[in-house]
């Protein structure tokens, strides 16, 4: 009888050994900072590193902003494919955006992979611009003061005259 178990155990565990696997060549692609309307396109490359074909059978994005496509054909052992992943780049501003993959991987039936970044308007002048929002800001935040309390305003205008 154990010698039953032991072959049976030692067959299901090459069985397991000898299956499809899948692997990515990266799992995070970082867009970093791109201008409104540029090109979300990226692509993730996927690997067989098992020895029987790995079948994706489904790519899910997080959200409508995000467009994956893969081709249905088995990637043999050894062989690449790749998932290529479209992101809206008309939505301004940061994000990040989970994509699951199902395959017949026996381990990992279900992988993710995440694309990131942030969408501006124009980079450059959004640097400069950054700066002057600061000034605006403390100039209506010193209004705000002198309506509050207008006493300590004058206070400190003066004090800071004399320095």
């Amino acid at each position: 009888m154990k010698k039953i178990f032991a072959g049976l155990f030692l067959a299901g565990s090459f069985a397991l050994a000898s299956a499809q696997t899948i692997s990515f060549d990266k799992t995070v692609f970082d867009y970093g900072t791109v201008k409104v309307g540029a090109d979300g396109h990226r692509v993730f490359t996927v690997k067989n590193t098992g020895d029987k074909p790995l079948i994706i059978s489904k790519v899910q994005a997080s959200c409508g902003c995000t467009t994956p496509e893969w081709s249905q054909d088995p990637i043999m052992p050894g062989k690449t494919a790749q998932i290529k992943v479209g992101y809206n780049t008309t939505l301004v501003g940061p994000f990040t955006k989970i994509i699951e993959v199902y395959s017949n991987d026996a381990e990992t039936s279900r992988s993710t992979i995440t694309i990131k970044g942030n969408v501006m308007e124009n980079p450059q002048t959004a640097m400069v611009a950054q700066p002057a929002a600061r000034v605006e800001t403390a100039v209506v935040k010193s209004a705000v003061a002198e309506k509050v309390a207008p006493a300590t305003a004058k206070q400190a205008k003066k004090l800071n005259a004399k320095n």
